[in-house]
């Protein structure tokens, strides 16, 4: 009974969620359409007859410093920051993943080579490194994502390593052994699955720490340049209006809040969806 109840509490919990997130993006959808299907208004034109312009039909979040539409950068910023995450994260599962499938299944020499070049990577924190490659490489948005890249696909080698280890050792891919089939296809017909959830449980909980650095990164001039809209770009350049005009700053700042938690939340879903005691318990 104390089983059947949890279930449902979780799948309450989960609804509401789904609620949430639909809202959201059905929010979204409405503002785009309306941004860029009636109002077209040019995110990168400068018009200083219209700067710090309040809320109206025409501008529904008003206009910045200068002259730009609030709404349309805004929106953009989101692809910005959102289609740049998504990119270092898809870069870091695809270096990540064979490293760790490799590592685990091979063992010996191989895994303890590929564990030193990992071990490497996490002598410093990541926000460190980051740092340190995004102003050895210089400013810009492709560094930017490339030092993501290098410092996040430890994580998942390592993740998908420890899996590896102890599901190769099970009797369904002892038997694949010996029928003869070959380490590559044991690896991506048997052992790959065993490890998606896993691994898309890391990846949904990481797409908010990568935004929230990308955006970070972006505010101190590290990431996307300007006059392109980036959610971290645009809290900087309200910096001097915060007294003055401070939904510059809330709107952007607003907009990362809730793309991070909404980020977090699919994490949870998805840790509750793959939790093998909750489903025997269910």
């Amino acid at each position: 009974m104390k089983a059947v109840s949890l279930h449902f509490i979780g799948r309450k919990k989960h609804g509401w969620q789904a609620v949430i997130a639909l809202l959201f993006v059905l929010s979204a959808v409405a503002a785009a359409l309306y941004a860029f299907v009636y109002l077209r208004h040019d995110p990168t034109l400068a018009d200083l007859s219209e700067r710090l312009q309040d809320t109206s039909l025409q501008h529904p979040l008003g206009t910045d410093h200068l002259g730009r539409d609030v709404l349309t950068r805004l929106l953009l910023g989101g692809w910005q920051t959102m289609g740049y995450s998504l990119l270092a994260l898809t870069a870091a599962l695809l270096i990540g993943v064979p490293f760790g499938l490799i590592s685990g299944y091979c063992r010996g020499w191989v895994d303890r080579l590929f564990m030193r070049i990992a071990d490497s990577f996490l002598a410093f924190p990541d926000t460190i490194v980051a740092i340190v490659l995004s102003g050895l490489l210089g400013a810009g948005i492709g560094n930017l994502v490339l030092a993501i890249v290098i410092v996040k696909w430890v994580s998942y080698a390592r993740l998908v390593r420890s899996t590896v280890l102890i599901e190769s050792q099970k009797e369904y891919v002892l038997i694949a052994r010996i029928n003869g089939l070959s380490p590559t296809s044991i690896m991506r017909k048997h052992l790959l699955p065993h490890i998606a959830g896993h691994v898309l449980v890391l990846a949904s909980l990481d797409l908010g720490k990568i935004i929230l650095l990308i955006s970070a990164f972006s505010y101190i001039g590290l990431g996307v340049q300007p006059p392109l809209a980036e959610w971290g770009a645009m809290l900087n350049d309200a910096r001097p209006y915060f007294q003055s005009k401070p939904a510059l700053m809330i709107y952007p700042g607003l907009a990362i809040v809730i793309v991070v938690l909404l980020a977090n939340m699919l994490g949870d879903y998805l840790r509750d969806r793959f939790d093998v005691k909750k489903e025997v318990l269910s």
